[in-house]
């Protein structure tokens, strides 16, 4: 009984993994299949997707205050957030999609929202982080981690660094459009966790991104923290 459990529950995680849309790579126009999906079959797995959140989810559902200030009922509606991060990221390269455990949401920003070993975000993806942080004001019952990760070139510490320098770039600007900096929590993995094929250039450029995961806080969440 207990390994037809486990084939079960194997079988739902590699349908999670299986199911889901192809993006394009702005810079090359090429075709591929969503970071989410792949996360778990090319790579080191989906351990940090399918881990809590980063810190711990009562301690920042109190330093976020969610719930507390208007000590009504926590509403949320994910498929609408997800609906309108799709429309202010269209055309970007940005993949928006539910985590692979389906309790929020993922948007990955490509290998283009910051030029050769930089943190500093481009134009372009400027305007349409605007529009993500605009999402995130609008649906403020959310906690958000932002997580970098890099290619394999380079040593170790040096992606280290580089991820979490990104990560904090991506994190100022959301605050810098009125996010709350105690609803987010940053992090830089370096080259831990590759979504592609590190030895190809197309594989290294997937790996090169920032990914920002957004998961809804619900009422019995807040009654379990306070």
């Amino acid at each position: 009984m207990k390994t037809r459990k486990i084939l079960v529950a194997s079988g739902a995680i590699l349908s999670l993994l299986t199911v889901s849309a192809c993006v394009t790579d702005p810079n090359t126009g090429q075709r591929y299949a969503s970071r989410t999906a792949i996360g778990g079959v090319g790579g080191a797995g989906l351990g940090y997707l399918l881990g809590g959140l980063i810190g711990g989810k009562t301690a920042r559902i109190v330093g976020a205050g969610i719930g507390a200030a208007a000590g009504g009922y926590v509403g949320y509606r994910m498929d609408e957030q997800i609906k309108e991060l799709e429309e202010a990221t269209a055309g970007s390269g940005v993949d928006v999609s539910q985590t692979p455990n389906g309790d929020g949401i993922l948007v990955n920003l490509p290998d283009v929202t910051f030029p050769v070993n930089s943190a500093d975000i481009s134009p372009a993806m400027r305007r349409t982080l605007d529009g993500v942080a605009q999402s995130m004001v609008n649906h403020p019952n959310s906690l958000i981690d932002v997580m970098g990760h890099t290619d394999s070139t380079g040593s170790d510490q040096y992606n280290l660094d580089l991820s979490r320098r990104r990560a904090d770039s991506v994190t100022n600007y959301l605050v810098s459009r009125g996010v709350a900096r105690a609803r987010i929590e940053s992090i830089g993995y370096g080259e831990q966790y590759p979504v592609a094929d590190n030895t190809t250039e197309a594989g290294r450029a997937q790996n090169r991104r920032v990914e920002i995961r957004i998961t809804p806080i619900t009422q019995a969440d807040v009654n379990a923290a306070y």
